[in-house]
């Protein structure tokens, strides 16, 4: 049994792990970079987010007096284990291995690194981590149904172009581009919108939002718990594009060319992220509830509802 598991890891998990920790250590620097060319500065070298993490490893780790220490320490490799199990689902659909669920289970792990962090910032003691994890919380509670919506008016869409047993999989969904109908499009920008919260990037960074709570939830966190989750935000950068492209825009197909236009849609999606930061004000926590809920779940309402009739009538566009 260890051995099977110890396969499984070196097979499966830690290729992939490698593979996304690189890309994300490099999208990280394409966001600060076009960041600092927005306000007009220079911006760090490519190598800045790897050099930043190394230097935070080697750091001491300073635990607030009444932190509650197991839950402090533990929150960081608890977001960083959802994220790595996640990035591993998804590099497994576009390899077209897949089960029936595997969907489900994938919007699981993206609430991992949410609730690590409010676990991990509440453990802290801090009234400004506090008054972050309440954000946190309420920011959660906001977005994850517009995106569980987003996601069955794909199941919708994809209803009577897969098999009735693999409705719920990443792998068969990844074969069909639900973007291409309006009730499809429509879910990808709510969902898009969703993954900007997720990876806590403006307008959403409210939970953290160095100006007002000079970190908030990440304010107790130093040394090597820091550096894992600045990893784990790294990996996140590259896991939830990624779940963009394999849900709504077909996934990556690894074989000639076509590997050439997965990659280019996964980095669509991550200049759209990019543009949607460096061109927006940060919101407060009232308005993104009020953004996510009525606006974004009316128009989720309105796509399942079109997604329905296509389905109903096979009216492919609707």
């Amino acid at each position: 049994m260890i051995n099977a598991l110890q396969n499984v890891f070196w097979i499966l998990i830690f290729p992939g792990f490698v593979f996304t920790l690189a890309v994300g250590l490099l999208a990280s620097w394409l966001v600060r970079k076009v960041g600092a060319l927005v306000q007009y500065r220079v911006g760090p070298p490519v190598y800045q987010p790897a050099v930043d993490v190394v230097k935070l490893m080697g750091k001491e780790i300073l635990i607030p007096q009444d932190a509650h220490r197991g839950i402090f320490v533990l929150a960081p490799l608890a977001g960083f284990s959802g994220v790595l199990l996640l990035s591993t689902a998804l590099w497994l659909a576009t390899a077209r291995i897949s089960y029936v669920g595997d969907i489900v289970v994938a919007m699981y792990l993206m609430v991992f690194p949410s609730l690590a962090l409010i676990l991990g910032s509440s453990a802290s003691g801090s009234p400004h981590a506090a008054v972050g994890a309440g954000r946190e919380m309420k920011l959660v509670l906001s977005y994850e149904l517009p995106l569980v919506l987003a996601v069955l008016v794909v199941i919708i869409k994809t209803a009577g172009q897969i098999a009735p047993g693999e409705q719920l999989s990443l792998a068969a969904m990844a074969q069909h581009t639900p973007v291409l109908s309006i009730s499809g499009a429509l879910a990808f920008l709510v969902a898009l919108l969703c993954v900007q919260a997720k990876l806590g990037f403006v307008p959403f960074d409210i939970a953290e939002s160095e100006s007002e709570l000079a970190g908030g939830v990440m304010i107790e966190y130093s040394g090597a718990l820091l550096g894992v989750w600045k990893l784990m935000q790294a990996m996140m950068l590259v896991a939830l594009p990624l779940f963009l492209v394999v849900v709504f825009l077909g996934g990556i197909d690894a074989s000639g060319l076509s590997l050439l236009w997965g990659i280019g849609k996964f980095v669509l999606v991550l200049v759209l992220v990019i543009l949607i930061k460096n061109t927006n004000p940060r919101v407060r926590i009232d308005q993104a509830m009020r953004f996510f809920w009525f606006y974004c779940g009316t128009v989720l309402a309105a796509a399942v509802i079109l997604a329905s009739i296509g389905n109903t009538y096979d009216i492919a566009w609707l």
